[in-house]
C-alpha cells in the first residue's frame, strides 16, 4: 500500500511531513497542508476524524466508491468528487475516482478505491504532477482553492489527453471506412462502439464534475469572493471537455452511419442480384421439370428436341434478363 503524502507549504518553503505532523502543522501561522490519500487506509481514517475533525458521511464517502460526481458543503471543510478516465484492455473505461477536502488551511486528496487491475501509479498521475511543480518551484499555491485548482486542472487535461486518443482512434477508423473497409462487419462496429464509449464515458465526467463546481460557485457565500474566479474557471474547463466529446462523438456517429449505410447497400444490392438469378432460373427449372416428368425416356438422345429445349430455355432467359435490366435490377 502506498504511503501517505503530507505536504506543507509556508511562503516559498515546502516541506514534507509526516502523518503524525499534521495536527502541529495546522497550527503553524501561514502555513498551507496538503495531504495526498492513496488509498483510504485506517492510519488515514483517524487523522481526517480526529485531526481533521471531518464529519462522518464524508469520511463514509473517502471510504466507498463513489460511482456519481458530488459536492457536500460542511461548515468547515468541503468534499469534492471527481472522477478520471483509464481505458481497459478490453475497451472498458475504468472511473478513477479524486476526492478532495478543502478547509481554510488544508487539502485532503482521496484516491480510490483502485480497480485491482490498474496500479496506484495510474490514480495518482494528476497529484504526481502538482506535486512535482510544487517540489519545482514551478507553483506556488496561496490558498487551498487555489491547490485544489492545480489538482482539477491536472485532472482536466488528463481528460483532454484521453479524448486526444479517442480522436486518434476515431481518425484511424474514419481512414478504414472511407477507404472501403468491409472486413468483419461485427469485429469492426465492436471497435466503433467502444471508442463512442470512451467518448461518452468523458463526456459524462466533464458534464457532471461542471455541475459539481456549478454548485460550488452558486455558494457565493461560502467561498471567499478572491477565490470565484478559480471555481469559475474550473466550471469552464468542465464544460469545454464536454463540448470536446459532444463534437468528437457527433462526428464518430457520422462515421458509424456511414459504415453501416455502405454495408446495408452493399447487402441490398447482392439481395437484388441474387433475386434476379432467381427469376431467370426458375421458369426454366419449371420447363425442364415438366418436359423431364411428361415425355417418355428414349433410348437414344433425340437431338432435336433437345436443341428446341434449349432453344426455348436461352430465349426465356434473354427475355427475363432483359426485362430486369429496364427495371433497373442489375
Amino acid at each position: 500500500m502506498a504511503a501517505i503524502t503530507v505536504v506543507a507549504f509556508t511562503g516559498d518553503t515546502v516541506e514534507r511531513h509526516s502523518v503524525a505532523d499534521v495536527a502541529g502543522l495546522l497550527e503553524r501561522p501561514e502555513t498551507l497542508v496538503w495531504v495526498d490519500i492513496p488509498e483510504c487506509s485506517d492510519e488515514a481514517v483517524t487523522m481526517l476524524t480526529d485531526v481533521l475533525h471531518c464529519h462522518p458521511l464524508a469520511v463514509r464517502d473517502c471510504m466507498q466508491r463513489n460511482r456519481v460526481p458530488r459536492v457536500r458543503i460542511y461548515p468547515h471543510q468541503q468534499l469534492l468528487i471527481l472522477h478520471g478516465p483509464e481505458r481497459g484492455p478490453s475497451g472498458h473505461i475504468h472511473y478513477l475516482e479524486l476526492d478532495q477536502l478543502i478547509g481554510d488551511k488544508y487539502v485532503v486528496t482521496v484516491h480510490g478505491p483502485i480497480n485491482p487491475n490498474l496500479s496506484i501509479e495510474i490514480a495518482l498521475r494528476e497529484t504526481d504532477a502538482v506535486r512535482r511543480r510544487l517540489e519545482s518551484g514551478r507553483f506556488r499555491p496561496s490558498s487551498p482553492y487555489e491547490l485544489s485548482h492545480a489538482i482539477t486542472s491536472a485532472l482536466t487535461h488528463g481528460l483532454e489527453a484521453f479524448i486526444e486518443e479517442l480522436t486518434s482512434d476515431v481518425w484511424q477508423l474514419e481512414q478504414r471506412v472511407t477507404g472501403g473497409h468491409m472486413g468483419n462487419p461485427e469485429a469492426f462496429l465492436e471497435e466503433l462502439f467502444q471508442a463512442r464509449h470512451g467518448l461518452l464515458a468523458v463526456r459524462t465526467m466533464g458534464a457532471l464534475g461542471a455541475e459539481v463546481y456549478g454548485r460550488i460557485a452558486a455558494l457565493g457565500t461560502r467561498v471567499p469572493a478572491e477565490e470565484l474566479p478559480l471555481i469559475n474557471d474550473v466550471v469552464d474547463q468542465l464544460n469545454r471537455i464536454r463540448a470536446l466529446a459532444d463534437g468528437e462523438r457527433e462526428y464518430l456517429q457520422g462515421v458509424i452511419e456511414f459504415y453501416r449505410v455502405r454495408a446495408e447497400t452493399k447487402m441490398t444490392i447482392a439481395a437484388e442480384r441474387l433475386a434476379v438469378i432467381a427469376v431467370v432460373t426458375l421458369p426454366i427449372t419449371a420447363l425442364s421439370s415438366i418436359y423431364g416428368m411428361n415425355v417418355i425416356v428414349h433410348d437414344t438422345t433425340q437431338t432435336t428436341q433437345l436443341i428446341v429445349i434449349l432453344s426455348i430455355m436461352a430465349v426465356m432467359s434473354a427475355l427475363l434478363l432483359t426485362w430486369a435490366k429496364r427495371r433497373g435490377w442489375w
